[in-house]
């Protein structure tokens, strides 16, 4: 139950110092910069060096996978359907096709399931990163290909992927806990990453913006039906194809439950295509998966569910 208080109180302070304009509207950039440098790093460390690795952890890598060719294919049918212009669709893609694995993913992890698992969501996590860095910004590129900021090399892209801080400690973490006994550090690493859920759900609550939803529900309940919805379920369909070990499918299952990821805003702003509306889905998706995520661990937790799992 104190996880639960402690989501709502960290999101609810972050809303009341919004609207009390207390805080510098930027915020939120320091706030994310601890968690980016430090909290996601030190999570790695804490747990990447003690996990198991067999064929079933391939899984974690695969399912943000199937979410984002899951999303692709969705809004390419709705784009078909309502006729829908490339700029749309890519914008609608970048929306429902990243989840917010860390930000939002790893305090639900925690408070659901317990921090045991959180090494399987360290991992969902870094292939969700590696997919936007790459896929995510040829989708943007794809949408608006007459921006003035719409070009990126292999080398841009692959310079964005191991410059970023939670990618380095995860490799990191792999390499040295293979190489140097860490555990003298252990302590550290467990009060740094305790950091990421106060800190993380913190800034959430900063950014949080609902304004002209209203215009935008047409859209909005298509992009919610998808990632809180469709996409889990395609991840628990792969999940029993395959045969995965149910803890390791409940936490990817519920990992691609989550919202859109809050860095999907940047590269939508960055490559010209609709940013407002992508910060408006973040916001809506992070109230109503807050309702969907627990529906989904009833589901994922019952018997027939685990039944069918390996």
């Amino acid at each position: 139950m104190e996880n639960f208080v402690l989501i709502a109180v960290c999101i609810a302070t972050g809303m009341a110092l919004k609207a009390s304009r207390l805080l510098p509207t930027d915020a939120h950039k320091g706030i994310n910069a601890w968690v980016l440098y430090v909290a996601l790093p030190a999570v790695s460390f804490k747990y990447l060096p003690h996990t198991q690795w067999t064929s079933q952890m391939l899984f974690p890598v695969l399912s943000p996978a199937i979410v984002l060719l899951g999303s692709i294919a969705y809004m390419r049918l709705l784009g078909h359907y309502k006729k829908h212009s490339e700029y749309e669709m890519s914008t609608l893609k970048l929306a429902s096709g990243f989840s917010n694995t860390s930000f939002v993913g790893f305090p639900l992890v925690v408070a659901y399931f317990g921090e045991q698992y959180l090494n399987i969501a360290v991992i969902c996590d870094q292939a969700m990163f590696a997919l936007l860095s790459s896929a995510g910004v040829l989708i943007a590129i794809n949408g608006n290909p007459g921006n003035s900021g719409g070009h990126a090399t292999p080398g841009m892209i692959i310079k964005r992927l191991i410059t970023f801080p939670p990618f380095v400690g995860c490799v990191a973490a792999l390499t040295f806990g293979n190489l140097v006994d860490l555990s003298f550090a252990e302590p550290v690493f467990s009060k740094l990453a305790a950091t990421i859920a106060p800190m993380a759900l913190f800034s959430v609550g900063l950014q949080l913006d609902f304004k002209g939803w209203l215009k935008e529900v047409p859209d909005l309940s298509v992009t919610l039906l998808y990632k809180l919805l469709l996409a889990p379920v395609l991840v628990l369909g792969a999940a029993i194809a395959l045969g995965i070990q149910k803890e390791i499918a409940w936490i990817c299952i519920f990992e691609a439950a989550m919202p859109t990821v809050i860095t999907s805003t940047i590269i939508a702003e960055q490559f010209g295509l609709n940013y407002r509306y992508i910060n408006m889905a973040i916001g809506i998706s992070i109230v109503v998966g807050f309702v969907t995520t627990a529906l989904w661990y009833l589901v994922l937790t019952l018997p027939a569910i685990t039944g069918w799992l390996g």
